[in-house]
């Protein structure tokens, strides 16, 4: 009964993070701690998987409607996969409080500046080629680090990223779920390697993330305006910041 209910809160969170480009681990995983199952031992690594699945799915839609930067997203994609197991390997070294702290000041610091820039317009010009390649190759190896240590994606840290680097905001989230593909795996593999896995609960939540994923992203597509998408997104990740850092020090 318990797995049920899990999994249905969950096929609603992801049908809303696939239209943001997210694999949905920043909620899934508080999700699951808060019905019982252990942060790192069950929570980060299941989130983690759900994350990949749900991102995976959300790609598949994206990429037949060429909404992904697939050349400009490689070095997000090979610095992210190398950082997230590292990240991963770190988790065993951080008390469990310290993890939620993070987790919950990262999704502060990413929502408050979604927040602040919804409204602007769209930015016409792109950052130069080298300058771009830069910023991702550092940036994608500390948002996978961080990833694989706090058992996220790691979506919601690219998005802004590349938001800011002047990527359109359907095509930033698009691109997004295709490279969080990646590092989501590459951190559920090092937590796989450590022991941590619980199969029933995986298996029922990711048959909901996969059918929830495919419908968030057609909606995404066709329904949604890029300042909805960046005032979901920041909503999303203020509220559930809150809530964690609420139940840490109260």
């Amino acid at each position: 009964m318990l797995i049920m209910v899990a999994t249905g809160i969950i096929l609603v969170l992801a049908f809303i993070f696939s239209m943001l480009g997210l694999g949905g681990a920043m909620l899934y995983i508080p999700v699951l701690h808060w019905f019982g199952y252990d942060f790192k031992s069950v929570a980060i690594p299941t989130g983690l998987l759900l994350n990949g699945i749900t991102a995976l799915s959300s790609a598949v839609f994206y990429f037949r409607a060429k909404m992904i930067d697939i050349k400009g997203s490689v070095p997000l994609i090979i610095s992210s996969f190398i950082g997230a197991p590292v990240g991963a390997y770190f988790t065993k070294l951080v008390p469990t409080q310290t993890l939620i702290l993070l987790f919950a000041v990262s999704m502060l610091f990413a929502g408050g500046r979604m927040l602040m820039t919804s409204r602007r317009p769209e930015k016409e010009k792109m950052m130069e080629l080298r300058l771009r390649m830069f910023v991702m190759s550092v940036g994608g190896f500390f948002i996978g680090f961080i990833a694989g240590l706090l058992g996220v994606g790691g979506g919601f840290l690219f998005v802004p990223m590349m938001i800011a680097m002047g990527y359109a905001t359907k095509q930033a989230a698009a691109t997004s779920a295709f490279v969080v593909i990646f590092s989501s795996f590459s951190g559920f593999a090092g937590h796989i390697a450590e022991g941590h896995f619980k199969w029933p609960l995986m298996i029922a939540t990711a048959i909901a993330v996969i059918v929830a994923s495919q419908i968030g992203a057609k909606v995404m597509k066709e329904k949604m305006k890029a300042q909805w998408i960046k005032q979901m997104f920041a909503v999303v990740l203020l509220g559930v910041a809150v809530k964690l850092l609420w139940k840490l020090f109260l």
